[in-house]
C-alpha cells in the first residue's frame, strides 16, 4: 500500500517537474504515455522468467520509469528545437525527422543497458545474482516494449496533440526572445 501511494507521489512530482519546463499538460502527458508501456513489457518480462513482484522488481520499475521518461524527454524537446532553431513546421515531416534524428542515442540507452544487464538474466540462482536477477528481469523487459512502443506511441501521440502547445511554446519562444529558445 505504501510503495503504491509513494509510486503515485513520484509520477505527481515527476508531472509537475515536467509541466514547469514544458507548460503543457499535453507534452507532459505524451511523455509519461510511455511509463506505462514500459512497465508492460516488465510484468510480461517477469512472468516469462517466472518471478514475483518483489522490492528487487519494484526497484526496477522505477529505473525503467526513468528511462522511459528520459526517451520521452528527448523527442519531445528535439521535436521543439527543431521547430525554434531551424525553422520546421509542425507536421508529420518534422516528426520523421525528429524521430530519425532520436533513435540512435535511444537505441543505444537500450542497448548498452540490455548488455549491461544480460551476465545477470543469467544464473539466478547463483550466489549474490538472486537479488539482482528480477531487477535485471524487469528493466531488460521494460527496455525492450519501452523502446518499441516509444518509438510509435510518442511521435503519433505527439501529431495528434502536439500542435497547440508547440504554437504556444514559438509564440512565447517570439515575445521572450532567445532566453526562451535556448531553454529547449
Amino acid at each position: 500500500m505504501r510503495i503504491g501511494l509513494l509510486s503515485l507521489l513520484s509520477l505527481a512530482l515527476v508531472f509537475i517537474v515536467l509541466y514547469s519546463r514544458y507548460n503543457s499538460t499535453a507534452l507532459v502527458l505524451i511523455i509519461m504515455a510511455n511509463i506505462p508501456l514500459a512497465l508492460i513489457g516488465s510484468v510480461i518480462a517477469l512472468y516469462v522468467a517466472g518471478q514475483p513482484l518483489s522490492i528487487a522488481s519494484m526497484i526496477g520499475f522505477i529505473t525503467l520509469a526513468g528511462i522511459s521518461a528520459r526517451n520521452g524527454i528527448l523527442k519531445i524537446s528535439h521535436y521543439i528545437n527543431l521547430v525554434l532553431h531551424e525553422g520546421e513546421q509542425f507536421g508529420r515531416a518534422l516528426v520523421v525527422r525528429g524521430s530519425l534524428e532520436r533513435l540512435t542515442p535511444v537505441l543505444m540507452t537500450a542497448l548498452s543497458a540490455g548488455l549491461a544487464l544480460t551476465p545477470l538474466l543469467f544464473g539466478a540462482d547463483e550466489a549474490g545474482r538472486e537479488i539482482l536477477h528480477p531487477v535485471a528481469v524487469t528493466i531488460f523487459g521494460g527496455l525492450l516494449s519501452a523502446t518499441a512502443l516509444d518509438t510509435l506511441l510518442t511521435p503519433l501521440l505527439f501529431l495528434a496533440y502536439g500542435r497547440k502547445p508547440l504554437e504556444r511554446l514559438t509564440e512565447k519562444a517570439g515575445t521572450d526572445g532567445a532566453t526562451t529558445a535556448e531553454a529547449y
